[in-house]
């Protein structure tokens, strides 16, 4: 099936599966749909960003569990320490560079360990995640 007959529904879909942690190319899908000038190119960024803070949410939640379930520090591979660290230091601010390829998850995992605000946590997440696909769209427009 094409990927243009999938639209906005395979572009959710790539942004949500692209923000947890399984691998994706959400940006790439974003590109080939701007390219086609089939949608709105507004609408695009929307439904990826929206997508893929959803998905991001997943992985603020599962570390929200996890702390639940395992409260210790050490339990945690060296790249998660090093995420809990720097989401303690900054706080939901971090979250801002929660679209980093393999450091977003990280960072979304420790925002929910630390159990940071989950509104705060929202915004920072939603506003990275707009800044890097608008700068995507614009590219390829």
């Amino acid at each position: 099936m094409a990927l243009e007959s999938w639209g906005m529904l395979g572009l959710f879909l790539s942004a949500f599966i692209s923000s947890t942690i399984a691998p994706g190319g959400s940006e790439a899908v974003l590109a080939y749909l701007v390219n086609s000038q089939r949608y709105v190119v507004g609408q695009l960024v929307v439904v990826a960003t929206i997508g893929n803070t959803l998905g991001a949410l997943t992985t603020w939640w599962l570390g929200h569990w996890a702390a639940k379930r395992y409260p210790a520090e050490a339990l945690l591979p060296d790249s998660r320490r090093k995420s809990l660290r720097t989401v303690r230091d900054w706080g939901s601010w971090a979250l801002l560079f929660s679209w980093l390829p393999i450091v977003g998850d990280g960072l979304c995992f420790a925002g929910g360990w630390l159990k940071l605000s989950l509104f705060s946590s929202i915004f920072a997440i939603f506003l990275g995640k707009a800044l890097r696909y608008i700068a995507v769209a614009y590219a390829f427009l």
